[in-house]
């Protein structure tokens, strides 16, 4: 994804500054930098970058893994760690924030680009697969609508909404759901009230 906006969290200014380059000359922005975890917070609500470059071992009193946290439940920005070293227990940890990869130091620019691009790839599906979720659940509410108990009158056949209001069947279901109508007559009607279009069976004399 060209053009990309990325802020990156480093607490190392030589490698954050080669990021930069790096990020340049991969043709994304490099929107911004900082050394501490707090910070990359208030940045990030301030920016709202596409991804976040997250050094685990930060200054200050937030580190990488709690930074991106906050990061992923407050702004819902992917983020891609960056390490020196992966110990089992900071696996652990860094797991829980679910991030969209991991650059362990140092790493060569075209790994740096095929992590990014896989990272902004998979939350774009993630959005995008969010969004049709959010789509089939109101159309599963809308159909759901007419369920439960809904009074008709046995005469006319009008029902009767939730706020006492009598209307025609077809109002009714118009008003709750998306289905259209055609009208016509079914056979019985059609005997009852037309009883000259019914047609002579075989054994009629």
């Amino acid at each position: 994804m060209s053009q990309a906006r990325i802020l990156i969290v480093e607490d190392e200014a030589i490698v954050a500054r080669d990021l930069r380059q790096q990020l340049s000359e991969l043709g994304y922005d490099p929107i911004a930098d900082t050394p501490t975890g707090e910070e990359a917070v208030g940045l990030a609500a301030t920016l709202r970058p596409d991804l976040v470059l997250m050094d685990i071992e930060l200054a200050g009193g937030m580190d990488g893994i709690r930074a991106a946290q906050v990061l992923g439940e407050q702004f819902d920005i992917p983020v891609v760690y960056l390490t020196a070293y992966v110990s089992a227990a900071l696996v652990q940890r860094a797991k829980v924030t679910e991030p969209f990869g991991y650059i362990i130091k140092p790493f060569a620019t075209r790994e740096l680009s095929i992590v990014i691009e896989m990272a902004l790839y998979k939350h774009q599906a993630e959005v995008a697969l969010r969004r049709k979720n959010a789509e089939l659940e109101a159309a599963l509410a809308q159909v759901k609508t007419l369920s439960g108990l809904i009074p008709i009158c046995s005469g006319c056949k009008k029902i009767r909404d939730d706020q006492g209001y009598w209307s025609q069947v077809e109002s009714y279901i118009a008003k709750h759901t998306a289905a259209t109508f055609t009208h016509g007559l079914c056979p019985d009607c059609t005997k009852k009230w037309y009883p000259e279009l019914e047609e002579p069976g075989p054994h009629t004399p």
